[in-house]
């Protein structure tokens, strides 16, 4: 996707990260917009215009649109000062390309190899120096349930398949919509991956992302993909979810409109936005199957390379910002993820965050998201397939397993 950058000419006009009289000044992309979102990333803007800089926002909807406006500004010369970036196996795309300021220099001088975890470590460096700041971990295998609809029918978190479809049966009898869904394409893939997870084993898993045929046509993937359908009868009809959005869903485990989501830890973020508390409005537990696990994903920020006088000084700057221990704790509150560093206090998150927490610092509870190793073509084809899958039950599970299969082996 960011092969054009190579031919970039990276000379900057505008404000991109420059000193001024009145401090740095930064531009930063984002697609952080939903309610929680954009409270998280108010506590780094407010941080960075509180010491006397400048922040210009440039907000966009999702991480294609993201990647587009980033690799355009940056082939015409106008890169931005910061970029938000998924920290995964395809960020090494900006380092690789040499359009990204490296902040080795920084992250020695905070020590951060013994601040950060190592698989973190491993996420925000190229080679042997360090390029991105990281934000905040994400745990994608989260069941979040409406303690209004549970109090009301006796009903106690799921911890197999069976019981959380014998569950689901019990919330649909008494009027309630089972299981609360977005209309994103992605929500059908998020549910489907730890339903992988489930049937094929740690190994089988890895495996199907890395290309192995005989892993997506084998009888544990058949059996994944028969389960995601009887997922979809436990949801409204991609009809009544048309234009919903994952956090439209998410309020209505907090309103007690809806039993059930299966998301990632985001969703509790947007539940603290609207002034619900874990415990009391909503509960939280693993996916079945996947307690023994935890899918993370890590945000940060990337910094795009620029000529311009004091730019790798602004974004030195905004990175060690980022890192700061109340901008992170804060951060995490609000976006419902965990913070990066070692160092934060357990007894800081609440009931959510401190189970999440420590699972991600038990090293045999860590798993990345092995679908974000998928070249972004190949990933936006898997996405679609299930989705279409999950959207349309006419579409069998022998079919959906081998279009799949042709999507992972050929690309």
């Amino acid at each position: 996707m960011l092969k054009p950058l190579c031919l970039a000419a990276v000379m900057v006009t505008g404000a991109q990260g420059n000193a001024t009289s009145t401090g740095l000044q930064v531009d930063v992309v984002h697609y952080w917009i939903s309610n929680s979102e954009s409270a998280a990333i108010d506590v780094y803007r407010d941080a960075w215009t509180s010491a006397g800089n400048q922040w210009t926002d440039l907000s966009v909807d999702g991480e294609a649109a993201l990647k587009r406006v980033v690799s355009e500004r940056i082939a015409n010369g106008y890169p931005p000062a910061v970029t938000q970036w998924n920290l995964d196996a395809r960020a090494v795309e900006l380092p690789n390309f040499g359009v990204a300021q490296d902040i080795e220099a920084l992250a020695q001088r905070d020590h951060w190899r013994k601040l950060l975890p190592a698989f973190v470590i491993e996420v925000i460096s190229y080679g042997d120096r360090i390029y991105f700041a990281p934000s905040n971990i994400h745990l994608e295998n989260w069941l979040w349930t409406s303690q209004t609809i549970f109090n009301e029918l006796g009903l106690a978190p799921p911890e197999t398949w069976d019981e959380l479809f014998a569950t689901a049966e019990r919330i649909e009898a008494a009027g309630y919509p089972a299981i609360a869904m977005g209309s994103a394409p992605w929500e059908a893939a998020l549910i489907f991956h730890s339903i992988m997870y489930d049937t094929m084993g740690a190994e089988g898993y890895a495996a199907v992302f890395h290309g192995d045929r005989d892993a997506v046509l084998a009888p544990s993937m058949r059996e994944a993909l028969d389960r995601l359908r009887r997922v979809s009868r436990f949801t409204e009809p991609a009809t009544a979810r048309a234009g919903r959005t994952w956090a439209d869903a998410t309020r209505m485990i907090g309103r007690g409109e809806a039993g059930m989501q299966l998301m990632g830890d985001w969703a509790k973020g947007e539940l603290v936005s609207l002034g619900y508390t874990a415990g009391q409005d909503f509960g939280c537990s693993f996916i079945p199957g996947t307690s023994a696990t935890h899918f993370m994903a890590i945000d940060g920020f990337a910094f795009p390379l620029t000529a311009r006088d004091g730019a790798a000084h602004a974004q030195h700057t905004f990175a060690r910002m980022v890192l700061e221990p109340d901008n992170q704790l804060a951060f995490s509150r609000l976006k419902g993820s965990l913070p990066v560093r070692t160092d934060i206090d357990p007894a800081e998150l609440d009931h959510c965050g401190q189970l999440g927490l420590q699972r991600i610092r038990d090293e045999a509870h860590h798993d990345g998201v092995h679908s974000r190793a998928m070249p972004s073509h190949t990933m936006a084809a898997w996405i679609s397939t299930l989705s279409e899958f999950f959207d349309d039950a006419t579409i069998s599970s022998q079919v959906a397993q081998q279009r799949l299969s042709k999507i992972v082996t050929e690309g």
